[in-house]
């Protein structure tokens, strides 16, 4: 087991996992895919792709996790 010993290094890893958690939670319920997305200044954010349409090359190379809609649309 690892111990980390650097506070900056434990709350990146808390904020991280916090946003997958988040976009665990909103896959469910969701037909779209949830990305946690890494950013400069405001650590990990979730976001769902319905909202943002065709996503750019620039949000696309931050896509740290994607959890998969869980709703199927076919019948």
């Amino acid at each position: 087991m690892q111990t980390i010993t650097n506070i900056a290094a434990a709350d990146q890893h808390a904020a991280y996992f916090a946003a997958v958690a988040n976009a665990e939670r909103r896959a469910m319920h969701s037909y779209f895919d949830q990305h946690v997305v890494e950013h400069d200044e405001l650590g990990f954010l979730a976001i769902d792709e319905g909202d943002y349409g065709a996503l750019g090359q620039a949000m696309i190379d931050r896509i740290v996790y994607t959890a998969p809609g869980g709703i199927i649309d076919e019948f």
